[in-house]
Parts: C-alpha cells; sequence; structure tokens
C-alpha cells in the first residue's frame, strides 16, 4: 500500500514523486517506457532556470530519475490498464499487478501529434520518425520534412540540420508559434 501512486514518469511525474516523497510519503512512479517523457529525447533544453547553456533532455531527465530515487521513489515499469477509484484506497491494475494507494496522481504527459496520412502507420521507423535525437543519423545527407510550427517542431528541425542536407518545415497556420529566439535560429540556418 502506498500513499501516492503517480502514473507518467515526465518532468511533471517525476517532480510530484520528488515532492511526495520528500514529504514523508511512500511513493511509486509508473511507467511504461524510460523516465523523461518527451523531455528526455529532447536534444538541448534551454528554458529551463540553471543551466545559461542548456542541457541535453536525457541528462536533465536523467537528474530528476536519480533525485527521486534518492528520495526513496519506488519506480514500476509496466503498463497501466485499469484504474478503480471509487474507494477510499484506489487501485492501478498494471500489466503485471494491482497496486494500492490513497491518492494516485496521474501524470501521463503527451504524445506526439500523428498527422493521420494514407501510410503514416506503415513507415513509422522506415522514414517516419517521431524524435529527432532518437533518429536524426538516419536521415544524415537526405531532404526532411519536418511537419509543425510550435517549439518542438523547430527544435526538432535545428537539431536535423546536424545530418540531413535540407530540413523543410511544413506549418499549417502561415505563422509559427515557436518562441521568437527558435524561429530566428531556424530563419538564419541556412539548411531550413
Amino acid at each position: 500500500m502506498y500513499d501516492v501512486i503517480i502514473i507518467g514518469a515526465g518532468p511533471a511525474g517525476l517532480t510530484a514523486g520528488i515532492y511526495a516523497a520528500r514529504g514523508g510519503l511512500k511513493t511509486a512512479i509508473v511507467e511504461l517506457a524510460m523516465p523523461g517523457g518527451q523531455a528526455a529525447s529532447t536534444e538541448n533544453i534551454e528554458n529551463y532556470p540553471g543551466f545559461p547553456d542548456g542541457i541535453n533532455g536525457y541528462e536533465l531527465m536523467n537528474l530528476f530519475h536519480k533525485q527521486a530515487l534518492n528520495f526513496g521513489v519506488q519506480f514500476i515499469f509496466e503498463e497501466v490498464r485499469e484504474l478503480d477509484l471509487k474507494e477510499p484506497v484506489k487501485k492501478i491494475h498494471t500489466a503485471g499487478q494491482v497496486l494500492e494507494a490513497h491518492a494516485i496522481i496521474v501524470a501521463a504527459g503527451s504524445k506526439p501529434r500523428l498527422l493521420g496520412v494514407p501510410g503514416e502507420d506503415v513507415f513509422k521507423g522506415r522514414g517516419v520518425s517521431y524524435c529527432a535525437t532518437c533518429d536524426g543519423a538516419f536521415f544524415r545527407g537526405k531532404k526532411v520534412v519536418v511537419v509543425g510550427g510550435g517549439d518542438a517542431a523547430i527544435q526538432e528541425g535545428l537539431y536535423l540540420t546536424n545530418f540531413a542536407e535540407e530540413v523543410i518545415i511544413v506549418h499549417r497556420s502561415a505563422g509559427l508559434r515557436a518562441s521568437q529566439i527558435a524561429i530566428n535560429r531556424a530563419k538564419d540556418n541556412p539548411k531550413i
């Protein structure tokens, strides 16, 4: 029996876990994949205080993970299949067990938005990627299209210029939603 179980080990889930465990609560985090969520696959995080030159997302999330472990957070790497929240003791059914807690925090994070175009699912991992940091080297010397106009898309596009011959950013609106510094870097990069 836990005091609190957090679903999701992205930045929000890890932070909640650190605060709960530091406060003396018996805490667990349930995560299907690795700690850090999408932030762990970000090449450079520049808007996190204390790192004036930015920090690699994997490195930052690894620090979050270590800090959570230091405070005694238990990590359970399983898929959550069902929640039972009706009783005072909450239950989480995973692929392999039933966990109980007095409170549950859902910090499930986000997933890349799919385009819904024909062939997208067929070519995932064979030309269609959702992680430039993970797959950038596969696009060495190629022309690459990044879809989106927010910070994530622009940062991924900038990172891909380390490998690709050319990066084309496609966005559905007239203007980009990314931060001005990211937009300026993209405009100044001859490969974009």
